[in-house]
């Protein structure tokens, strides 16, 4: 049974998706908030998920937050012979900051983002447990707001010692595609100079040419006047 409408949701979309990424085998996706960091039994996998944003909700003075730095843990493993898997997932909490409580609260997320989030944990269980090459892991599956400095002391998370991405950092992925669009692009920009200078040149020299036409002409009918 879900115990929050972002467990079911999370659940809907995993069982979607596997249903047509491995139809022959069965997985199921259990809520473990005693899940561990690297701390696996024989057999099982770790897909740790930084990428991921969400709104955190203090059920003690109702305040609400944004926060670009959700940590997700997964531990997978599959039984190639009963063709049955399972995934343990824990979303780390945050506290709230406002009232101080020491009641670590639930975030949610919005359903495209879970659905993001789903493709990634997907191809990380490919690859694991597969040996498949699992694709392309997406990394803006959320918008990330660069709220200000990650504040580790009220964070799940940070006391388990995971560090965090951080959102004003670029991603490997965003570093490798703005130094190849600035090398392919210099060369262009170089030659674009030289062909507006030049077409600069012309223009003047055009602008020159009608003017100095423009002045024999009327030289030549203000003596045709006289």
């Amino acid at each position: 049974m879900c115990t929050s409408l972002t467990t079911c949701e999370w659940k809907k979309v995993f069982y979607e998706k596997m249903e047509v990424v491995k139809p022959a085998d069965s997985w199921e996706l259990i809520i473990d908030p005693n899940l561990k960091p690297n701390e696996l039994a024989p057999g099982w996998k770790q897909y740790l998920e930084q990428h991921a944003s969400g709104r955190f909700h203090c059920s003690w003075c109702w305040h609400t937050w944004q926060s670009a730095q959700v940590i997700i843990l997964f531990h997978m493993h599959l039984d190639h012979s009963r063709r049955m898997g399972s995934v343990r997932m824990r979303v780390f909490k945050q506290l709230c900051y406002e009232c101080g409580t020491a009641r670590l609260d639930e975030s949610s997320m919005l359903e495209e983002n879970i659905e993001g989030l789903v493709d990634n944990l997907i191809t990380s269980l490919r690859e694991q447990c597969y040996g498949e090459d699992g694709g392309q892991y997406r990394i803006h599956v959320a918008s990330r707001p660069d709220s200000g400095p990650h504040r580790a002391e009220f964070c799940e998370a940070c006391q388990e010692g995971i560090a965090h991405w951080k959102p004003s950092e670029k991603l490997p992925e965003e570093e490798a595609t703005t130094d190849t669009f600035s090398e392919a692009s210099r060369p262009r920009a170089q030659a674009g100079s030289g062909y507006n200078f030049l077409s600069l040149r012309w223009c003047l020299f055009w602008a020159s040419l009608c003017l100095l036409l423009g002045y024999l002409q009327f030289s030549f009918r203000s003596s045709a006047f006289l």
